[in-house]
């Protein structure tokens, strides 16, 4: 009887040995395999969720304004999945992800061999690319030996895979092939902002196109911050990532930096471009929504000011807050190359809201929304006005038209007639 117990309780231990050890090792399979695909199943999870705003202000029903040819890509990205840490494999048709994989045969004949280099990135050169469909892109090139170009290769097509705005340049394409990492985008033609700022060859934007390309970045940052889920923190908002397409409308560009507000708001290192690094996030190493409001700030004083922030423009805009206490007298730091050519009223708002967007201290910085919402109000007000100068034109014609018509059907006393007229000119004024 004892012998049977014993070799009962035997029979169990080995078994529960046994379970246990067929436990562990089944944790650690499942454990290899989420690092394996962690991207992919994130980004199919957040693919599914993410909202489109179809009837708002901010609605974007079209990719982009040259839509991408179909004649070479090879398969979609499957749910963003990591492919450079799975031997390149070839992934499944998604039609879903929108994001089409192009041979880098294909991008080699339609950049004649890589020659029609239009801009040098931070981390490789971008060639302009004529499909022979006879639609045109641009193809950014990530440098093979840089570690941070992979890095960024892996945010951009995790990231753009999935956020589509008008106000964003929207991927549209990758090449992973012959050790080369390429990512292809919406065309967009007038080039970056800080051209348009800073160089002779651009004739200078007048003040009513600043204000709108303010407003189409506020947008854009808007559905970053507000419209994805999760939201997203840009974190290099500058004017050389603002592109502007054929009709001067600007969309936010280079998301190589940019992080979902879920992760990890702590860095072990500074990343972003100084002078438009919100001053907590370099003392803190933690960034936020608050973060990129203060990069914006700048890009606003940028577009007021016509100066680059590496040559003094934050201490060029302190020293006119003093004098302006933060509301009126901003003119004084106007562009010169508007030469006096912008309403003043207009300015001294947007200059305002700027200084409230680099506050040193982030809870006293505007939403992106609120922004979104004061730039509408100026635009609103500014199109209102000259709609009630279009419509007191011609009645000031029709007004002189008639007054010379009775003149000559009926002679009038000399000062009667001057009295006739002084009354019309009041009638108009009203």
């Amino acid at each position: 009887m004892r012998e049977e117990s014993s070799g009962l309780i035997v029979g169990i231990s080995i078994g529960v040995v046994i379970g246990v050890a067929l436990a562990v090792a089944a944790f650690f399979c499942i454990r290899y395999h989420r690092k394996r695909s962690q991207i992919g199943n994130s980004s199919s999870r957040r693919a599914a969720t993410i909202p489109i705003r179809a009837n708002g202000a901010d609605s974007c029903s079209v990719l982009s304004d040259s839509s991408i040819g179909t004649e070479s890509p090879k398969s979609t990205l499957q749910n963003g999945i990591s492919f450079w840490l799975s031997g390149l494999k070839k992934a499944n048709v998604i039609p879903a992800s929108g994001i089409l994989e192009y041979s880098y045969k294909d991008l080699q004949k339609a950049t004649c061999n890589f020659t029609t280099l239009i801009g040098q990135g931070a981390y490789g050169p971008v060639y302009k690319a004529q499909m022979s469909t006879g639609e045109t892109v641009a193809v950014k090139m990530l440098a093979s030996d840089s570690k941070q170009g992979e890095k960024e290769f892996q945010t951009e097509v995790t990231l753009l895979g999935r956020l589509h705005h008008r106000n964003l340049v929207n991927l549209v394409g990758y090449c992973a092939e012959k050790n080369q990492h390429m990512l292809i985008y919406v065309y967009m033609s007038r080039g970056s902002l800080a051209s348009h700022l800073y160089s002779e060859k651009f004739e200078p934007l007048n003040w009513e196109l600043r204000v709108q390309i303010a407003l189409d970045v506020a947008r854009g940052l808007e559905y970053l911050h507000d419209g994805a889920v999760p939201p997203v923190i840009h974190r290099d908002i500058k004017s050389s990532n603002i592109l502007l397409d054929q009709s001067m409308r600007a969309r936010v560009a280079d998301f190589g930096l940019s992080r979902e507000e879920m992760v990890s708001k702590h860095a072990s290192h500074i990343r972003g471009t100084f002078g438009y690094l919100d001053p907590e996030y370099i003392s803190t190493r933690s960034f936020t929504k608050k973060s990129d409001v203060y990069s914006y700030g700048v890009l606003l004083f940028e577009l007021i000011a016509g100066r680059n922030p590496l040559q003094g423009l934050m201490e060029h805009v302190e020293l006119a807050a003093m004098n302006t206490e933060g509301k009126v007298g901003w003119e004084e730091i106007g562009d010169p190359r508007l030469k006096g050519n912008f309403d003043v009223e207009e300015l001294n708002q947007v200059a305002a809201l700027a200084h409230k967007c680099v506050s040193p201290v982030p809870r006293r910085r505007p939403s992106m929304r609120d922004i979104v919402q004061v730039l509408s109000r100026i635009l609103k007000y500014r199109h209102s006005r000259k709609r009630d100068m279009e419509d007191l034109t011609p009645r000031a014609h029709e007004v002189i038209i008639n007054t010379s018509q009775s003149e000559s059907r009926t002679p009038i006393p000399e000062h009667h007639r001057v009295e006739s007229l002084d009354s019309t000119t009041d009638s108009v004024d009203v």
